[in-house]
């Protein structure tokens, strides 16, 4: 008597929870005349190591997190990599940073990475614009075809700049069917450059995106994690930090059948 051996059936990945933070390098605004009455607090580290540590208590529910405006060392953090800090204070066991804007030795902005998976390739590109410093930190996970890339940008403040930006992050997404874009895009998901983005990707937008512009009063969804057709997005929400000027959004993806990370 023979008995056939069936392949054992490789489990499906448990869903990934995802954050996306602009950070504001560890500052502090709860309210519009704060930008002019506290500069002075934008350019020293005064209180921002107790922000992050207030953040780490909060990002280390999550699979991945995106930084965005983390500083990796100047007068203004007190010369310290807060996407470092906040992964060795989270207990995550891979970071990745992308330099983007250094202004002397007073602010040097950067995206950040935070990840309990190891990425396969992590590269940096910049971001096409009039003024140099934006830019999107590419990783993937898994290999070929079954692969799952993230994207983490900042996009500039200017819509024309932002639709060049955007082009750029569509050919980027060439190829690769399961993606996920995350960041401080600085634009609604109705605006002309969004729609653009959607029409020529898989990027599907959200039905309900939640309002993370200004913290204290969030009436713009400018906070964004967008997701390819073959990713399931649920629980699509905010976090109620305070903190910075923007509000964290999170989420749970769902990844498709025969997509590996764990190969």
């Amino acid at each position: 008597m023979t008995r056939s051996t069936a392949p054992t059936k490789k489990p499906a990945n448990p869903p990934l929870r995802i954050l996306s933070c602009n950070i504001l390098a560890g500052g502090s605004v709860k309210r519009y005349r704060e930008y002019v009455t506290q500069s002075w607090k934008h350019v020293l580290p005064t209180g921002k190591r107790a922000n992050l540590d207030g953040l780490a208590g909060i990002i280390g529910d999550f699979d991945l997190v995106a930084l965005q405006e983390a500083d990796f060392g100047s007068l203004r953090s007190g010369f310290l990599n807060q996407t470092e800090y906040l992964a060795e204070c989270a207990g995550f066991p891979y970071w990745s940073h992308q330099p983007n804007r250094k202004v002397a030795k007073v602010a040097a902005s950067s995206n950040g990475l935070l990840s309990r998976l190891k990425p396969d390739e992590v590269l940096d590109f910049p971001l096409p614009g009039r003024i140099r410093g934006r830019g999107v930190l590419w990783a993937r996970y898994g290999k070929g075809e079954h692969s799952l890339i993230v994207l983490v940008a900042h996009l500039s403040l200017g819509p024309q700049a932002r639709a060049h930006q955007l082009g750029y992050i569509t050919e980027l997404l060439e190829g690769h069917p399961n993606a996920v874009l995350i960041g401080d895009l600085n634009t609604p998901i109705e605006s002309p450059e969004l729609r653009s983005l959607f029409a020529r990707t898989s990027l599907q937008p959200p039905a309900t995106p939640p309002l993370t512009f200004p913290s204290w009063a969030p009436n713009r969804a400018i906070d964004h994690i967008l997701a390819t057709s073959t990713i399931k997005v649920d629980e699509l929400r905010t976090l109620p930090h305070l903190v910075s000027d923007h509000l964290p959004v999170a989420a749970t993806i769902h990844l498709p059948e025969g997509l590996r990370l764990d190969d």
